[in-house]
């Protein structure tokens, strides 16, 4: 039979329970705002490309990709990577989408410090958290503190890019209203509406900062920093 700490629960369900809300959120926001299309006809990559030659960008790509809400921009590549929903469609949301992403080019374009922050610790995080995982494990079946203290030290790479990537995320929208308004993309009322997308989406951002975070005071709270024990 599986075993599954109450404790655990206590600190997981309101990560687990906010994810949920915020996945159902964006999901009918962005079907919502899919069916009401821009007045000015333009699709999410010619949007996108609109709002960066407007900031003097031009080297850098877009190209489509596969997969629902897989857009993300590569500073790696230069190379802004939009989904079928997005790529071709002139919906507001797709807009919306496409904007947002282009924010992000403009961030690296400006050499915006959070973005070069969560860049830098891209390699980090996909170097620690699996290894936490395993050193965790080990840690818990040997009941060994000093080992999950290790673990947590590994997990809290994730911990920290899930809370960088708020103020990366929260300004890439942020440029993305004011820009799909004033480089004519989308009238002022359209933008509100698909402003309401980018709102939804940044609160899955906080819902994964807030379950890595509870995360890492639940294995503290094991490895009895927090008066708990891993002998529980």
């Amino acid at each position: 039979m599986f075993y599954i700490d109450p404790v655990y629960l206590i600190f997981a369900l309101p990560g687990l329970i906010l994810s949920l809300i915020a996945s159902a959120m964006t999901k009918s926001t962005f079907a919502k705002y899919s069916e009401i299309g821009s007045s000015t006809g333009l699709t999410g990559a010619e949007a996108a490309e609109r709002m960066l030659h407007r900031n003097g960008i031009y080297d850098v790509r877009i190209e489509q990709v596969g997969g629902f809400l897989s857009d993300h921009y590569d500073p790696t590549a230069k190379t802004l990577r939009l989904s079928p929903d997005v790529y071709g469609s002139q919906s507001l949301s797709a807009i919306g989408v496409a904007c947002h992403e282009a924010g992000h080019a403009l961030q690296h374009a400006s050499g915006y410090g959070a973005l070069g922050l969560r860049s830098a610790l891209v390699p980090l995080t996909n170097f620690c958290s699996p290894i936490s995982y395993i050193v965790l494990l080990i840690g818990f079946l040997m009941a060994s503190q000093q080992m999950i203290l290790f673990g947590c030290i590994l997990f809290s790479a994730a911990v920290l890019f899930s809370i960088v990537t708020l103020p990366v995320e929260w300004n890439a929208s942020a440029r993305a209203k004011t820009m799909m308004v004033s480089c004519g993309i989308v009238s002022a009322d359209e933008g509100d509406d698909a402003g309401q997308v980018l709102n939804a989406a940044f609160m899955t951002y906080v819902a994964a900062a807030v379950s890595s975070l509870l995360t890492l005071l639940y294995y503290l709270y094991r490895a009895g920093v927090f008066g708990g024990s891993n002998r529980d």
